[in-house]
């Protein structure tokens, strides 16, 4: 991937998928709480691809010519087996892997993109992704560690 455009493309389909995972998450867990927090982490997941998806169709003026350098984006891709066994703790493991690898995603185009406007858009998007992690950390360990 080489242009703004396409990493744009990119992410937008990466914050479709996450969006849909929480979704399915949300409707095979029995916690009502989990069933909460994914649901909104879903809804968290569209708005996020909103906000590119505006980016995209001109919200903010981006240079046709802008060059990016790339970022071999397959490498972050999360190599998780999601099936309908998958119970709590491999809930919570999968989102951690996910919402890691999408801080790092991000993290990595804020770095190599040019255009100021769009680098605060990546950081602030590697943030929200980090809060995500962050949460399925602190569940994990609430729930998981302390029960073990």
């Amino acid at each position: 991937m080489n242009t703004v455009d396409e990493i744009l493309d990119f992410a937008i389909k990466r914050e479709a998928e996450a969006a849909a995972f929480y979704l399915n998450l949300a409707g095979r867990t029995e916690s009502a709480n989990m069933k909460s927090v994914f649901l909104e982490f879903s809804e968290e997941e569209q708005q996020h691809k909103a906000r590119l998806e505006n980016v995209k169709q001109g919200e903010h003026a981006l240079s046709a010519q802008q060059e990016v350098v790339d970022l071999k984006m397959s490498d972050y891709l999360v190599d998780v087996e999601v099936n309908d066994d998958l119970d709590y703790q491999d809930a919570l493991i999968v989102g951690m892997k996910r919402e890691q690898a999408a801080f790092q995603l991000y993290s990595d185009m804020a770095a190599n993109v040019a255009d100021e406007t769009i680098r605060d858009l990546f950081q602030g998007l590697a943030k929200e992704e980090a809060k995500h992690k962050l949460y399925f950390e602190s569940e994990y360990d609430e729930r998981v560690l302390t029960d073990n």
